[in-house]
């Protein structure tokens, strides 16, 4: 007890210097960009992308543990390709070398022979063009509208907010209907009802910077300043040719930077509550390794998102037996540094890594961190696949997704490392995204493959793959990440509304050569393991 007694003062000292030593108030709203360093080996010339739509993968993203047995799940042997197949596969190599050449339109014929139209998009429905001036309304609208500003006038609520109700649901191109609701309902309190008819017009109409603003304008007023922060970056990042684009990328910083100083706070206020736990820790263990970690934990936030996933990143090294292959690395990195550059985030050191593992798999860390399994580049079918699911990964990176997860856990993570399976580094592999942060990460990491020139239907066809292997089990990616036939129809709708290229670089022929290389570098693993095995026994 005398030694937790020690811990305490010698914790509250510390603390009580980190606390000091910490800025109080947030970053400036734009700090200066740090040059993107991506590790890559003598990359080989990259090949563009390829999207096949039977994307025989099985998208892992198991939310990495701790590196489970060394031993490797033995896997049924693949089936071959049919005629058919191989050659659709010729065909997709044809048209690649075609796009490389600049016979664009050429190679766009091949592809559109082997490339199937979507079958699950909802509708062709065309979505009515914003409408920004009441006048352009029709008779009804007008009505709708005239009634709203008598009832605000009268102070009459009923009056204002269901005409205004009947106006949002006939006449939802009109833009500043769901924003004078959402002004309306957050007037009388109604605050979460507010957020959501904004929301719902954003789905709609995701490129309107005045519906934008107010929803960011909205979120801010509930001081959810990591959202409105995510909600401006995105408008930044999917919009960068629109005038009001730097406003809003300005918008994304400020918000980010408050969330930060909110964090900042909040951890001050718990790093008493981490230091009693840290105390009971010792107490119940004898060991110093949950009060370091608490402590540890507590100073890595305050130092930032970077700081985060660079710390779980150096541990997961240690811990991992990552394919140094240089073929390989090369490969994933040119990709990785391809989508990097259309991310718009600089400030953060990227870095690709590949586990060598059989599942099809890929995670993210906060701060620039990706992990994917050599099963990833086994199971997929094209670079523009690959691409599709790392495009996804970054996606939940630069949106600070696994940065607001993490923040968010910290005392959770402080006090479930004295449990079984339990650590920061635990809560940290095995981030649970929301389905609105999924839907996000689809949404960017789809615009992240066809700015860098790749089939839009990468992460697509990766989905049908996935879809079909559900028949029989969930792939481990799908265990932490929603799937089916709701997302597939979500992706297409989402190219389809876009006009996003489906007929662009698959990237087949390169594909398939570092495939092979994969394959037998985790052949030659497995072949070793089970020659330990035997001179173990």
């Amino acid at each position: 007890m005398l030694l937790a007694v020690n811990w305490v003062l010698l914790s509250l000292g510390t603390s009580l210097l980190i606390i000091l030593t910490q800025p109080i108030a947030p970053v400036p709203a734009q700090e200066p960009a740090a040059p993107v360093i991506i590790e890559t080996t003598n990359t080989p010339e990259a090949s563009p992308p390829e999207t096949s739509e039977s994307s025989q993968t099985e998208t892992k993203t198991e939310e990495v543990e701790t590196p489970q047995s060394d031993s490797v799940t033995e896997e049924p042997t693949e089936p071959e390709l049919s005629p058919e197949e191989i050659a659709r596969q010729q065909t997709l190599i044809e048209a690649d070398k075609l796009y490389l050449a600049g016979n664009i339109a050429e190679a766009e014929k091949l592809y559109r022979q082997v490339k199937e139209p979507f079958s699950k998009t909802v509708t062709n429905q065309e979505r009515k063009a914003a409408i920004l001036d009441p006048a352009q309304l029709s008779p009804g609208g007008k009505v709708y509208w005239r009634e709203s500003e008598a009832g605000i006038a009268k102070k009459l609520q009923t009056r204002i907010i269901v005409p205004l109700q009947l106006l949002v649901d006939q006449y939802p191109e009109f833009i500043p209907g769901h924003i004078r609701f959402a002004e309306v309902l957050k007037q009388y309190d109604r605050s979460q009802e507010a957020l959501n008819v904004l929301e719902r017009a954003v789905s709609l109409y995701p490129n309107q910077p005045t519906l934008i603003q107010a929803k960011i304008n909205a979120l801010t007023d509930e001081k959810k300043w990591m959202e409105a922060s995510l909600v401006a970056r995105q408008f930044a990042l999917l919009n960068p040719n629109d005038p009001q684009a730097p406003k809003f990328s300005k918008l994304a910083a400020e918000n980010l930077n408050r969330f930060k100083s909110h964090i900042r706070a909040e951890i001050r206020g718990n790093t008493i509550t981490n230091i009693i736990t840290g105390a009971i820790g010792y107490a119940v263990t004898g060991s110093l390794l949950g009060p370091f970690s608490a402590l540890d934990s507590t100073i890595m936030l305050l130092q930032g998102e970077e700081k985060i996933g660079e710390s779980v990143a150096n541990q997961a090294k240690r811990q991992l037996n990552l394919v140094e292959d240089e073929i390989v690395t090369a490969y994933v990195n040119d990709i990785g540094e391809k989508l990097v550059k259309a991310a718009g985030r600089e400030e953060f050191n990227y870095e690709f890594f590949v586990i060598p593992l059989e599942d099809l798999n890929a995670f993210a860390l906060p701060g620039g961190k990706i992990f994917i399994n050599a099963g990833a580049i086994a199971k997929t079918n094209s670079e523009a696949e690959l691409a599709g699911l790392l495009g996804h990964e970054l996606a939940h990176t630069v949106l600070s997704h696994g940065f607001q997860l993490v923040t968010q856990g910290n005392l959770i993570a402080n006090v479930t490392q004295y449990l079984p399976f339990g650590g920061t580094i635990g809560q940290l592999f095995s981030l649970s995204y929301s389905r609105d942060m999924e839907r996000q990460a689809d949404n960017l990491g789809t615009r992240l493959i066809v700015a860098s020139g790749y089939a839009a239907d990468g992460l697509r066809n990766l989905m049908v793959t996935l879809e079909k292997q559900q028949k029989n089990i969930i792939p481990t990616w799908l265990s932490s990440h929603p799937g089916g036939s709701e997302r597939v129809s979500y992706l297409e709708n989402l190219i389809s509304r876009g006009g996003y290229n489906r007929y662009s670089y698959e990237g087949v022929e390169r594909h398939l050569e570092v495939q092979a290389q994969v394959k037998q570098l985790m052949k030659e693993r497995k072949e070793k393991e089970q020659e330990q095995q035997k001179q173990r026994s």
